[in-house]
């Protein structure tokens, strides 16, 4: 199944892209994109009013991010074990390798993103990835990559069937 990540990545982008790879996850998209305010108003919504809202919605209207869609037996449990805990202090103690514990700063500029369920992946994806279609992708892609009928293309950062 596909998961959705959006990463701020100004500082770390090529050692989150090799946890990608080095764990196996395929790239079935990516993209390098910068929001702006509104359009990271939209994404974070669900959580407007909480606290945390405006430092979020402004780390990631900051600068510019790679966004991925990923794909891996239980990519999205997986992708949020390897992201490690949202809070920064947590993950530096508790799991240190992790991508937020070896690169995150605070709660809110945490380096990575992913997606809880893979309901909130599929919103997510149709997001960062509007011309995505997840159904097509089903029927289409996801066969070959599980008969094995894939290579990465490093200068598109993707997998390929």
């Amino acid at each position: 199944r596909p998961g959705g990540t959006a990463q701020p990545l100004r500082l770390c982008p090529q050692a989150v892209h090799e946890t990608i790879l080095s764990n196996r996850f395929l790239i079935v998209r990516a993209k390098k994109l910068r929001c702006g305010r509104e359009e990271s108003r939209r994404f974070y919504r669900e959580h407007a009013g909480r606290f945390f809202y405006q430092r979020l919605v402004e780390f990631m209207a900051s600068g510019p991010m790679w966004a991925y869609i990923l794909a891996h037996e239980n990519a999205v449990p997986l992708w949020r074990s390897l992201m490690g805990p949202t809070k920064v202090f947590r993950a530096r103690n508790s799991v240190p390798d992790s991508i937020r514990g070896a690169y995150g700063l605070t709660d809110t500029r945490n380096t990575t993103h992913g997606s809880d369920s893979p309901a909130s992946a599929s919103r997510e994806i149709a997001f960062f990835f509007p011309e995505f279609n997840e159904e097509l992708w089903y029927q289409q892609e996801e066969p070959r990559l599980r008969c094995g009928q894939v290579y990465y293309n490093a200068e598109g950062r993707v997998h390929c069937v």
